[in-house]
């Protein structure tokens, strides 16, 4: 078996002319980042490892997680957690119960707030579990956005420029932050970025599109 995500002689065809092509390997606990300009199939790589692919494309080639296969699972039992450069956090729920709609199903009604409190301890934001989203700053937005997707407990990361809207030392803070538990989770994960920056930061290999 094969740990982590392997994409092996990946095709994806939009109206039948080839968007990209690639093969990578990024395994539990490292980062693989896609680096290329606009249109050049970053974020469409990202909606087929996820099972979101728009219809007008096609794909052909492997995706296998931890050595399952992931082209007939649907989306929602491809275990993929995604982090996006807008936050997309509900603006009628509290900090805490936008925590809490992240935890996995399996976690028991009786355990579900201690666990939404000891996640956002270990984002330094303990005491928020009341707030209110709007009032946040855009890091404490981010770190709210990272903890509910690792809440659902994904066996891959997909990082879709999620560091580009903030600014400078908050953009070091924050990347720091996603992969260090990324790697204290042993998680795959793919970064696609435009910023060089972003993929040294992760010591990241980089495939070139």
């Amino acid at each position: 078996m094969t740990d982590g995500l392997q994409l092996k002689n990946i095709e994806i065809r939009r109206l039948g002319k080839v968007l990209l092509s690639l093969d990578l390997h990024i395994r539990p606990g490292t980062v693989g980042a896609v680096m290329g300009p606009s249109g050049a199939g970053k974020s469409t790589l990202l909606a087929a490892i996820a099972g979101q692919l728009p219809p007008e494309f096609t794909l052909s080639g492997e995706i296998t997680l931890d050595g399952r296969s992931l082209r007939r699972l649907p989306a929602q039992a491809r275990r993929v957690g995604i982090l996006y450069q807008d936050h997309l956090l509900f603006p009628h729920m509290s900090v805490g119960a936008n925590l809490a709609f992240g935890l996995d199903r399996r976690v028991p009604r009786h355990s579900r707030r201690a666990a939404v409190d000891q996640a956002l301890e270990d984002i330094g934001l303990a005491g928020f579990h009341d707030r209110d989203p709007e009032t946040l700053s855009g890091g404490q937005k981010a770190r709210i956005a990272l903890m509910r997707m690792l809440l659902s407990e994904p066996d891959l990361l997909l990082l879709d420029e999620p560091f580009s809207g903030l600014d400078a030392s908050l953009r070091d803070q924050i990347r720091r932050l996603v992969f260090a538990l990324a790697r204290r989770r042993h998680l795959p994960v793919l970064l696609v970025t435009h910023d060089e920056a972003d993929a040294l930061a992760a010591n990241a290999e980089i495939v070139r599109l």
